[in-house]
């Protein structure tokens, strides 16, 4: 096809796939445990980052990264500050965060730097790096590689930190970890979906897969194919009519979950129906 002639276009629709690996893992973990909002205040304190690489004239994914895990650390601190309020923190950090990022634009708002925050805030398929790539595709494996071999920890942890608590588990390093994880993760992938809609990245996938899949395995493998669907249709979407990927790929992810939801309304329709009749024949 033409689009892939274009190194740019190989690199997003390898970051593509990478992100279709791990956003429903993480989706998943942050939905059991009642984060959702969690990935869209890293999101925001990751756009402090991005400006502040951009002034320093370092690589914004990097001083991102770096951003990110600060936050990290402070939002499982104020997690336990506000014990009885764990969404304080988010809400602390996601107004920092942001409060950060557009004091720092303001501060260096012409030239170039105004065009790499708005592809940074939309996404853009442009700014995706060779060094992104790589970054993204050793995160791939190292979160589907941590998931597997501590799949049943987590899911103990993300329950119910007491008896994960009770039963030795080091529930403040694992939550530091997982956030930090998190992340690192949305660092990686504000190139392709901007960092006002990654959240919608890492978590639609994994609730449309909620609505219909019946156990953990089966959620991740069938939010792994929505996201490649939703990814690589976007990204076909997004060259062929110049749109901005990160909304164009949360509209498809929108558009499969109204599609799933009328068609299972439908199933459970004709089931009742079918029983009805049953009924009435008897």
């Amino acid at each position: 096809m033409e689009m892939f002639q274009y190194d740019f276009m190989q690199r997003a629709f390898v970051a593509a796939l990478c992100i279709a690996v791990m956003a429903p893992i993480i989706g998943l973990l942050l939905l059991l445990r009642r984060q959702s909002l969690l990935a869209d205040t890293l999101s925001h304190i990751s756009l402090s980052g991005v400006a502040l690489g951009l002034i320093l004239h370092v690589s914004p994914t990097l001083m991102t990264m770096v951003i990110v895990v600060v936050a990290a650390v402070l939002i499982e601190y104020l997690r336990q500050v506000y014990k009885s309020y764990s969404e304080v923190s988010v809400a602390i950090l996601m107004a920092t965060g942001l409060a950060v990022a557009l004091l720092l634009m303001h501060l260096k708002p012409v030239g170039a730097n105004s065009l790499k925050v708005e592809q940074y805030l939309f996404g853009s398929l442009v700014i995706v790096s060779s060094e992104q790539v790589v970054i993204l595709v050793g995160l791939a494996f190292t979160i589907a590689l941590l998931y597997s071999i501590f799949k049943r920890p987590l899911y103990v942890l993300l329950f119910d930190e007491d008896t994960a608590y009770t039963t030795g588990l080091p529930v403040r390093l694992m939550s530091v970890l997982f956030t930090v994880i998190v992340g690192l993760a949305i660092s990686v992938m504000m190139p392709i979906a901007g960092a006002l809609l990654v959240a919608s990245i890492l978590i639609l996938p994994t609730a449309i897969a909620m609505r219909f899949a019946k156990n953990f395995t089966s959620v991740i493998l069938w939010a792994m194919m929505i996201s490649i669907v939703g990814m690589f249709g976007g990204l076909y979407t997004s060259y062929h009519y110049d749109t901005p990927p990160g909304a164009t790929i949360t509209l498809l992810f929108v558009c499969i979950l109204i599609g799933v939801t009328l068609i299972m309304a439908l199933y459970k329709w004709l089931v009742q129906n079918k029983e009805h009749q049953k009924n009435m024949e008897e």
